[in-house]
């Protein structure tokens, strides 16, 4: 009997640590100052802070990661890069997750490298920059139209584009690039491809099914680059249901369409005019070029060939 008597004291005391252990951890956690201040938001009974102190518990351990912030990548948070913020749901306390300023930052950069799309250019082109062109005199003028379009550029309102000619290296695509990467920072959704390998892809693409999905990805583009036309094998189908379903559409809806080529108009249009079958058909070319030349304006790229250096 006195060995129950015992225990059942020694029971009472040790529940009694345990309530003062409690009680100065609730004490504590109370006083914590991002707790206190995610609790002047809300008002709530004794009762329901009591039954829901591990919501407080799980506020305080993620907000004090996020004063010790160790970088987006390193977050220990249990949602990575997201906030939690204290909340009234049903007569109890409870977290709702809110995405911190860096991963907000990240996502926005995420979303601006989406507004480029790209087929089969090189990662230079895709972060070449107005800032980092070489200063030439020879390319000044053809530098100032591209800055001049992206800074002006209004898809859907004004459809004129840029026609840029000129000899092999001279820096045509690169300038391309940058005037990708301006129109990215304006908000506006650029694709810019690589013609040659394009309608390559276009005519494999007919055995698999994605024929109409890449054509129409292209041409629906807000701005579209077309890099290096004319230096594919040309056939009637890739002229006229391909190259001239992209133009038709994009003139219809005033989006505006850039091309480099080591052709000029006329050398264009005579390369157009081929056909797979070594017909010649310069009625289909000039409708083409029409178009060409009704949406673009003609710019010269100048220089000295830059991949020999």
């Amino acid at each position: 009997m006195e060995s129950i008597q015992s225990s059942l004291k020694q029971w009472a005391v040790d529940n009694e640590r345990f309530q003062q252990r409690l009680n100065d951890a609730k004490r504590t956690l109370l006083h914590d100052p991002v707790v206190k201040q995610a609790l002047e938001k809300v008002d709530v009974s004794e009762e329901v802070l009591d039954q829901d102190l591990i919501k407080l518990y799980e506020l305080q351990k993620e907000l004090n990661h996020c004063q010790q912030c160790p970088g987006l990548s390193q977050c220990p948070n249990m949602m990575k890069g997201y906030q939690p913020e204290l909340i009234v749901a049903r007569k109890s306390l409870d977290l709702t997750y809110h995405p911190c300023s860096l991963k907000k930052k990240a996502d926005n950069d995420r979303k601006q490298r989406q507004l480029i799309n790209s087929l089969y250019v090189p990662k230079d082109i895709l972060q070449a920059t107005f800032d980092q062109l070489d200063p030439d005199h020879e390319r000044e003028e053809a530098s100032r139209k591209a800055l001049q379009f992206a800074l002006s550029a209004k898809p859907g309102d004004e459809g004129q584009g840029l026609y840029f000619y000129g000899k092999f290296g001279v820096g045509k695509t690169y300038l391309m690039g940058a005037v990708a990467n301006e129109l990215r920072d304006r908000g506006i959704q650029t694709f810019i491809v690589y013609t040659p390998d394009f309608f390559r892809e276009m005519k494999s693409s007919i055995g698999d099914g994605t024929f109409q999905e890449k054509l129409d990805m292209v041409k629906k583009a807000q701005v579209l680059i077309l890099d290096d036309i004319g230096a594919e094998t040309i056939s009637g189908w890739i002229r006229d249901d391909v190259l001239g379903a992209i133009l038709q559409y994009r003139m219809l809806e005033n989006l505006p369409t850039l091309f480099t080529s080591n052709y000029d108009y006329d050398e264009l249009e005579e390369h157009l005019s081929y056909s797979e079958r070594g017909g010649i058909e310069e009625l289909k070319a000039k409708r083409i070029m029409e178009r060409i030349k009704h949406y673009t304006s003609f710019v010269t790229v100048e220089g000295a060939n830059r991949r020999v250096r």
